[in-house]
């Protein structure tokens, strides 16, 4: 798959006209129509005046290719990030009503409860070993500050989702960074988690919290890793049509002058 054809399918193309004489000539070419110019993205021409102008040092710094593909990775682990913001939002604020209301919530629970272990037992389920009912009976016991904590530390963690999934949405570096961060430091939680007890649930959101972090560090250069935030920009900008018709051009110089 070109993707970078797909992103232009998406965005648009990118065009830009270089105020370097030889340089323009190369992305450039007479049709028709008109002039065309060489998208900085796809790499065809686009009939058109070129969306930007000045010297090439100032050209946008398009994505290509993998780095397209990458884009697209880091908004699928966004869109999980978003999920779990309003699965532990919904969750801190179902706590903080609770909070208000555990009375009447108990009293509505207490009534239900024949209903509930009837309902258990026709699913074949002996409702004494129901870890379900016994959290939420546990719950009554607990008091008002206890209930409030819990509430806040399940609304900063939707907070922390939601910071996550905004800076892997937009690929901001500053996202990236937050995510290995915040994600790194559940790891040992997750790891001992399991330790207690092993569900599909459990095995699921740790694989995708380290494979979040190892492909963020390894993929976009982080702490350093492969060279980190320079040697990323030195590859986007090494696979750059701008800097790839560059070099071509100063090759095409060097092969012409004389004695080379």
């Amino acid at each position: 798959m070109d993707w970078s054809l797909f992103g232009c399918a998406r965005k648009g193309h990118v065009t830009y006209e270089p105020t370097e004489r030889e340089l323009r000539e190369r992305l450039t070419a007479q049709t028709a129509g008109g002039p065309a110019w060489r998208c900085l993205r796809c790499a065809t021409f686009v009939a058109g005046p070129p969306h930007g102008r000045g010297p090439a040092a100032e050209a946008p710094l398009v994505k290509r290719g993998k780095e397209l593909r990458s884009a697209l990775i880091l908004r699928v682990f966004a869109v999980e990030r978003f999920l779990r913001f309003l699965v532990f939002g919904a969750a801190a604020y179902g706590v903080w009503r609770f909070k208000y209301d555990k009375a009447g919530i108990q009293r509505a629970f207490n009534n239900d409860l024949p209903a509930i272990r009837a309902l258990y037992r026709d699913f074949g389920f002996n409702v004494n070993h129901s870890k379900l009912l016994g959290l939420i009976q546990h719950s009554f016991t607990l008091n008002s500050r206890t209930i409030t904590w819990l509430a806040l530390a399940l609304a900063g963690y939707a907070l922390i989702e939601l910071v996550e999934g905004i800076g892997l949405w937009l690929e901001k570096r500053w996202g990236e960074y937050f995510a290995v961060v915040a994600t790194s430091v559940f790891l040992p939680y997750e790891i001992y988690d399991l330790t207690v007890k092993v569900t599909w649930l459990r095995v699921g959101a740790l694989v995708v919290n380290l494979l979040l972090v190892v492909y963020l560090v390894w993929s976009r250069r982080l702490f350093g890793a492969r060279g980190g935030g320079k040697a990323y920009e030195a590859q986007l900008r090494g696979e750059s049509v701008i800097e790839v018709e560059q070099a071509a051009a100063a090759a095409a110089a060097t092969a012409t002058r004389p004695g080379a």
